[in-house]
């Protein structure tokens, strides 16, 4: 379930455990789609009946975020590296799985490079052991695309494989509405 705060800005991927606390506590202010989820519970003494809630794919909770946690650097993961690079080695273009992809630092650490997103990229391990401890310059050769911070939502979207249409569509929506320019040269 995709959360957001009342005011529709994004929060965070929940389980259906949390968004099932969420609705029996009636902390959600209002939600988006089509119900994606029944979840049955108890039956009650009285009437005979069995509860059930309905849970949607995007669930606003009541209250809002606070101003630091709208938009939150994601963690810097090989996965999420990996993801943001679409599993390619920006250096020779192939196509790797996770497995054979390593974190190529543009700047190495060993001449003052950090390791934040701006800094590194996927690269196949030939690649990585061919460029060593240079910079794309020094050992000739050029990236396919310039490393970036990925936002929050694309975040969200590169995290989660599982991503129902009304999630996606309602993220699509909140991408930044004039790319970075960050996309791989053909």
């Amino acid at each position: 379930m995709l959360s957001l705060d009342a005011h529709g800005r994004v929060l965070d991927w929940i389980s259906w455990q949390d968004a099932a606390c969420l609705y029996a506590r009636d902390a959600v202010s209002w939600t988006l789609g089509e119900p994606c989820l029944s979840v049955h519970g108890g039956i009650c003494r009285s009437s005979g009946e069995r509860s059930v809630l309905e849970l949607h794919p995007i669930i606003a909770s009541r209250g809002q975020a606070r101003a630091h946690a709208l938009d939150p650097t994601p963690a810097l993961t090989n996965t999420a590296l990996f993801a943001r690079d679409q599993h390619l080695c920006l250096y020779c273009g192939k196509h790797y799985g996770r497995g054979t992809l390593t974190r190529d630092h543009v700047v190495p650490i060993s001449r003052g490079g950090r390791d934040i997103w701006e800094n590194v990229v996927a690269a196949c391990f030939h690649c990585n052991s061919r460029k060593g401890g240079r910079t794309p310059q020094q050992a000739g050769m050029p990236l396919l695309a310039v490393p970036y911070r990925p936002s929050w939502i694309e975040h969200l979207i590169l995290s989660n494989r599982n991503i129902l249409a009304d999630q996606m569509a309602f993220l699509k929506h909140q991408l930044p509405k004039n790319p970075r320019g960050t996309s791989i040269v053909t």
